[in-house]
């Protein structure tokens, strides 16, 4: 096995790839050793199961990307820059990871949730958790963009949740095509249902 400082961050790693490349039901925990380069009885040293693996991968992943996500959406940033800069985000990391494994991979929280909300409810709410603090970080772009302005609407909340449905259905509809092209609708998708003016949107 890789040595024990390592070998729980391995498992993590592994697991999230094979997750996200695969599925979550088609991975089993000989193949998260074998990827990780770790001994099945080291695996049970860390986590009781592969449930509890994927939990503490999901966690600790986020925390890597939140400080990526903490920059995009500063406050100190207009809003609707905020949002163009998430979607530039989202559009380049999937476009890279097709050139690095072949395929549009999509969101992993969508395509994990979407598989195990009925199976596993310790990975479901982790999933949920993790999205939630997703929607948070759009949600504060569009209420600062509705303060400022740059769209009417009578029910903000609705509009947010509107746009982080379009995000999961496109990422999703990006996976199931296998064409990153379909992220190009992002931007001109969430600009048109808040309602952005040209005027707004070259501000």
């Amino acid at each position: 096995m890789g040595r024990c400082s390592d070998a729980k961050q391995r498992l993590m790693e592994a697991v999230l790839e094979l997750i996200w490349r695969g599925s979550y039901g088609a991975t089993t925990i000989d193949q998260i050793c074998d990827r990780a380069g770790v001994r099945k009885g080291s695996f049970y040293y860390f986590f009781d199961s592969k449930a509890d693996l994927a939990v503490a991968a999901l966690d600790a992943d986020f925390k890597v990307k939140r400080p990526v996500f903490d920059e995009i959406f500063s406050p100190s940033i207009p809003p609707l820059e905020r949002l163009r800069n998430y979607c530039e985000y989202m559009f380049k990391r999937q476009s890279e990871l097709k050139c690095q494994c072949g395929s549009v991979l999509g969101c992993p929280l969508f395509t994990l949730g979407a598989e195990v909300c009925n199976q596993e409810e310790k990975l479901r709410a982790k999933v949920e958790e993790i999205m939630d603090t997703h929607a948070r970080y759009i949600a504060g772009a569009v209420r600062d963009a509705h303060a400022l302005g740059l769209f009417q609407a009578d029910d903000v909340s609705a509009k947010i949740r509107m746009i982080g449905a379009y995000i999961e259905g496109l990422m999703t509809q990006a996976r199931i095509r296998n064409d990153v092209n379909v992220l190009k609708e992002l931007l001109p998708g969430i600009h048109q249902l808040l309602g952005i003016s040209e005027k707004a949107k070259a501000a």
